[in-house]
């Protein structure tokens, strides 16, 4: 679909888009971006973390990210070299500025995390930018269920 050609002249009702698995890892549906509304500065899709599972460390270098979860326990290890980490609890918010590298995981072995992400970059894998220096510096072994 040429996206340029769509313009969000009006408001517009959109179900999730068929599930993907994104360049991190995580199985994602958009609902609002360039592709399905026209969108021009943001993105708003579904994300997943089956259990005990993670993400590749990644960034967005140019584009902020907000993170509503929805259900389960997640952990993030995020900095240069993986230094700070947080749990996100269901109805917990997360902020993570652009150009942060990050890593989100599930916490448990046995229930999917999902999670609402807003994005202010329109097309979702467009800004992502792989870190595959970074994913062996965390101590999994303090943090996930199973072994990675």
């Amino acid at each position: 679909m040429n996206t340029s050609a769509r313009k969000p002249d009006t408001c517009q009702l959109v179900q999730a888009g068929s599930q993907f698995e994104g360049k991190q890892g995580l199985t994602y549906a958009v609902g609002i971006s360039a592709e399905s509304v026209g969108a021009k500065h943001m993105h708003l899709q579904l994300a997943t973390i089956p259990p005990g599972a993670r993400a590749k460390a990644h960034l967005h270098a140019e584009h902020e990210t907000a993170i509503y979860q929805l259900s389960g326990v997640s952990g993030c290890w995020y900095g240069e070299r993986m230094e700070h980490h947080v749990v996100v609890r269901a109805g917990d918010f997360f902020y993570i500025p652009a150009g942060v590298p990050h890593i989100p995981y599930n916490t448990s072995a046995s229930e999917a995390c999902v999670a609402v992400i807003a994005r202010t970059d329109p097309n979702e894998q467009e800004s992502v930018t792989m870190r595959p220096d970074l994913d062996a510096l965390p101590d999994w072994s303090s943090v996930m269920p199973t072994s990675l």
